[in-house]
């Protein structure tokens, strides 16, 4: 249902972060919009279907990807998952934190490239 009716929506829209991202098998360019928040040096991004989604997977094997964000491009580095702790440590005070309903407990955590 997301990959075809909300995530077209979505970007169309343009209201949400969009992460560009490669098919870690296809080699397909894909546009997955997302919840981002910008923490200090990059991007952390709510892993609401797990560190097993595709989307995830194909940024992990391909160690960055780039993000749409506020009418621009940026280019992200260095994925790696983290815990809710440190998640939460990174997170600016006024974002929310995801509902315990939803039992996350993985985000990733992507840089904005240094130099």
């Amino acid at each position: 249902m997301n990959k075809r009716v909300f995530n077209p929506r979505a970007i169309a829209g343009g209201k949400w972060p969009v992460l560009i991202h490669v098919g870690r098998t296809s080699g397909a360019t894909y546009r997955t919009p997302l919840d981002a928040h910008p923490v200090e040096g990059g991007y952390l991004f709510v892993l609401v279907y797990g560190s097993r989604a595709d989307w995830v997977r194909n940024v992990l094997a391909a160690r960055g990807a780039r993000l749409r964000v506020d009418g621009r491009e940026v280019e992200l580095t260095a994925p790696r998952l983290v815990g809710k702790e440190e998640a939460f440590r990174a997170l600016p005070d006024e974002v929310a934190r995801p509902p315990k309903l939803f039992r996350i407990t993985e985000f990733l955590r992507m840089d904005l490239p240094t130099g």
